[in-house]
């Protein structure tokens, strides 16, 4: 069955106002418990899903034993991660084979099997093979230009092999059409409103003090720093904005990912010391946050600034704008599939200077009041029971395709 033949309803109304399928059997597989987009996604859709009345578990590898930093009421089956070589096809091997023996194993029967990335889903396609499955699903997050041939051909096979392919934005939707000659509907992201919101906790005070959050202004970011976030053009900008407010400060939170961006992360410290900026004081790299901390992070900061080069969607933006932030992003694919120069500021992701005049003028009382009230309405339009009710349409429209009955 070839992937154009796997079609949609024209809208996303029609997705919803659809009646929903009987109670399914659904896994969840992602690569990782560290808190990237495509895991949160992962966890997110799970809660939503369960809440809808479904079985769902989730599959990860956890390298340290730890599992999720994250409440989950789902149900959910660790897969210990062995130590891995540091040569990248090795590491991506084994972690394939990992997923793929641990369910070879467990033998667990689900109705719809779903990899939100490339290492799951390239196990699954070795499960179906073998006719332990009868097919998987697989979100296309973002496709990534590898310089491997290894991991170049399983990123095409995940994507090739998979019986239906989702997709989170138009931007990639167009990709998979154009360069993959697949159909890929699309679902939404969304935000979860119970966590992130402008409503002080008692945690502010304790980050406050932790990581010298006592700058003026203070910008976050996350995400890390890594080629596809931008992060040495956003230093670069960030070095401008200090000429002027000699007490900013920039956050740079996260960072957890398989790929070594060894030589990246040395440049962005080299300019870091030919700027004259200060780690510790204006720079402040707190790592992996916390998940009952991230709210409390977002709401310490004055902006949030994310001039991103390649990204699925940008859950953080989302996360930010409902943490009553104002948001700097790029002026490009997907940032402005949902959101306009009224919501954000939009910027050149490839100029330093855009970015910094951004950063200038987004704290800017008028400004910054203006953009964090019109984003708000941004907010009602992205849900994660409506992502999972658009979900179960197309998992339906899968199994009546391959007539399985649900469990």
């Amino acid at each position: 069955m070839s992937q154009s033949s796997l079609g949609t309803c024209n809208t996303n109304r029609d997705l919803l106002q659809t009646s929903q399928p009987a109670s399914l059997k659904i896994a969840l597989l992602t690569y990782s418990t560290k808190p990237r987009g495509s895991v949160i996604h992962t966890l997110e859709l799970a809660e939503a899903l369960h809440h809808l009345g479904h079985h769902v578990c989730i599959y990860a590898l956890d390298k340290d034993g730890k599992g999720f930093d994250y409440p989950l009421s789902c149900e959910y089956e660790p897969i210990p991660a062995q130590p891995a070589p540091t040569e990248i096809d090795a590491l991506i091997q084994q972690r394939i084979q990992e997923f793929v023996e641990y369910l070879k194993q467990a033998n667990p029967i689900y109705d719809c099997y779903h990899a939100q990335d490339c290492i799951s889903a390239n196990a699954l396609a070795i499960l179906r093979q073998e006719q332990r499955i009868p097919h998987f699903v697989r979100t296309v997050h973002h496709i990534e230009d590898y310089s491997s041939p290894y991991l170049q051909q399983c990123q095409e096979r995940s994507i090739r092999e998979a019986n239906l392919c989702l997709c989170v934005s138009d931007r990639w939707q167009a990709e998979l059409q154009q360069h993959y000659q697949i159909h890929a509907p699309r679902v939404i992201n969304g935000v979860n409103l119970w966590r992130f919101s402008p409503i002080l906790s008692s945690s502010e005070p304790t980050l406050i003090k932790r990581w010298k959050l006592k700058g003026s202004p203070i910008y976050l970011t996350v995400g890390g720093i890594e080629p596809r976030k931008n992060s040495i053009r956003l230093l670069q900008a960030f070095g401008q904005v200090l000429k002027e407010y000699p007490n900013a400060q920039l956050i740079i939170a996260g960072g957890a990912t398989l790929f070594d961006y060894q030589s990246y992360r040395d440049e962005f410290f080299v300019l870091a010391h030919q700027l004259q900026i200060q780690i510790g004081r204006s720079l402040v790299l707190p790592g992996v946050i916390a998940d009952s901390e991230l709210p409390a992070l977002y709401r310490i900061a004055d902006a949030f600034v994310f001039p991103s080069v390649k990204e699925g969607w940008g859950l953080v933006v989302l996360e930010a704008i409902a943490s009553g932030l104002p948001v700097i992003t790029s002026n490009q694919p997907p940032f402005t599939e949902f959101l306009s120069q009224t919501y954000a500021l939009l910027v050149d992701p490839n100029s330093p200077d855009a970015i910094a005049i951004a950063m200038r003028s987004i704290i800017q009382p008028d400004r910054s009041i203006s953009l964090v009230q019109q984003s708000q309405s941004v907010l009602a339009s992205y849900t994660w029971e409506a992502s999972a009710k658009m979900h179960l349409y197309h998992y339906e429209q899968l199994l009546s395709r391959f007539e399985v009955n649900p469990c």
